[in-house]
């Protein structure tokens, strides 16, 4: 897929969040002179092609009293990754779950999911259950409670040397 101008603007548009309004698309189109249902066509043909990833909150979970955030990592076997997961992904109190490679021999851990709590014992328990409820327990895993939280915000693209908008990872 080759971008044009309206690609760009609309990318550019979106990239610091979408405006906290009813009807964000609208208001994105109106900045741009499209309609609101160009914007969200034009936004899925760009999902859709690869040139944006997903589309989603960036939730400050701090802000909201969630302190006990934790990363719990899994070396999960690779025939068994994409069914555990699914059983983590759909769990309510996990936010985010994605695979990732291992980095063997110091880091065997390959899938990875975040829950938050309001306190550390809620976050354990929680995770202890659901272990239990999916028979994980023969699934070696660690708990990285995070000690310091980052500025978070949702993907970021920049204008490269060729004209084309360059991915910047942002984490936190």
């Amino acid at each position: 897929m080759v971008l044009n101008d309206t690609d760009r603007e609309l990318i550019a548009a979106i990239q610091q969040g979408l405006p906290l309004v009813s009807r964000p698309y609208a208001s994105v189109g109106a900045q741009l002179g499209l309609s609101e249902t160009e914007v969200i066509a034009r936004l899925a043909e760009l999902q859709d092609a690869g040139m944006i990833k997903r589309m989603g909150v960036v939730v400050r979970h701090r802000a909201l009293g969630y302190r006990a955030n934790a990363m719990v990592v899994w070396d999960v076997p690779d025939d068994e990754l994409e069914r555990v997961g699914r059983l983590l992904a759909d769990e309510t109190c996990v936010t985010l779950c994605y695979q990732r490679p291992r980095r063997l021999p110091d880091w065997p851990y390959n899938l990875f999911c975040m829950i938050h709590g309001r306190e550390r014992d809620i976050v354990l328990r929680r995770l202890a259950q659901i272990i239990e409820c999916h028979g994980l327990q023969a699934i070696a895993h660690s708990v990285l409670f995070s000690s310091r939280s980052f500025k978070q915000r949702g993907a970021h693209y920049a204008e490269t040397a060729m004209g084309q908008p360059a991915r910047r990872q942002s984490y936190g």
